[in-house]
This record gives C-alpha cells, structure tokens and sequence, in this order.
C-alpha cells in the first residue's frame, strides 16, 4: 500500500533552536499593563503559537547575520500566540477561574461540537499522552503577542511539543477565518 505521508501523528518534537509555528510551550508567564503603574502577571497552563512560520524563519536567520552591513527588515518584534485551555475547565467554564473571570459553560451538544471542530470560535486539540499533553482548547477571541526576544529566552524551558505541519496549517486557516469574518449590523425588518 502507498503511504501518501510521513505524518503520522498530531503531535512532534523538534529540536530546532528557532521558534516554529504550532509550537506549544507550558507554564507562562504573561504580564499585562492596565496603567502606567499596574501590571498584571497571567500564567497560562498552556499556549500555541500561530505567527506565521515563514516569518518566524526569516526573523531567526536575520538574527543570526553578524556584521556592519545586517539589515533588520525580516526582524519580527511580536510573535502572536493562543492561549490553550484544558478541555475539561473549559467545558466546566472554569478555565479562567484563576483571572476571576466567569465563564459560560458548554453543554454536551456544544461540546461536542468544538471537539469536532464545528464551532469556528474554537479549536480542540487532542490529548497525547506520550508528550504529556492533555485534551485542550483554544478560543480565538483569546489571542496576544509576546516580545519575540522574550520568547526566544523562555522556549527552551516551555516547550513542549510542535503540531504537525498539516495541523498547524489546519489551526492557521480556522484562526484567520475567525479573524476574517465580518460582523454584520442587525437589520430590523421593514413594516
């Protein structure tokens, strides 16, 4: 029997010292600035990145030019990022308890739906034991970019695992569609 492809899971490893895109890193630390004076530190149980990851290769090569004459055009200074919820607190609602953030919880029919991916705000990632990972999802309102010199200090420590390419390139389309739709006013009818 022909094997049209090498891929044969959801999940990889790579050892790459550059970031790629699908990449999920456990445990981080986010701070958010409300003013001037206050910060807020969010750790999130998981996260994926979505940036592009032509962009992220291009920017990791650039860093890596020595010399007078570098240019820093392929330089990327955020790398956008999606935070991944555990399925379980997600379904429950609970999932952002720890922001004091009340949630709505999802029924077996609505659940049901975003574990199919039917549900274009959401998309569910399978649990893989090997790599520790547990069932997750992540909800494309829930999205921010981290520093990219700061992601790069921290994804050895984090890293967990890579979605597949066809994966990753799955996740990048339902992300930029979510993005991409438009919000229509709500049009009373005519007498």
């Amino acid at each position: 029997m022909c094997k049209l492809s090498q891929i044969d899971s959801l999940y990889r490893k790579h050892n790459f010292d550059r970031i790629l895109q699908g990449d999920i890193l456990r445990d981080v630390k986010f701070n958010y600035a409300i003013h001037e004076t206050s910060i807020i530190e969010y750790f999130f149980p998981y996260m994926v990145v979505l940036s592009q990851d032509c962009d992220l290769e291009q920017d990791f090569d650039n860093r890596k030019e020595d010399g007078f004459d570098k240019k820093h055009d392929k330089y990327i200074y955020s790398i956008l990022v999606c935070p991944a919820y555990l399925s379980e607190d997600f379904r429950k609602g609970e999932h952002l308890k720890s922001f004091d953030f009340r949630m709505e919880s999802k029924n077996s029919k609505q659940f049901s739906d975003i574990k199919i991916n039917q549900n274009p705000r959401y998309h569910y990632l399978e649990h893989y034991p090997e790599f520790q990972i547990p069932s997750m999802v992540l909800d494309f309102k829930h999205y921010f970019t981290f520093n990219t010199d700061y992601l790069y200090y921290i994804h050895k420590e984090h890293y967990v695992a890579s979605l597949n390419e066809l994966f990753r390139e799955c996740l990048s389309q339902r992300f930029s569609y979510y993005l991409s739709r438009i919000g229509l006013p709500n049009i009373k009818s005519l007498p």
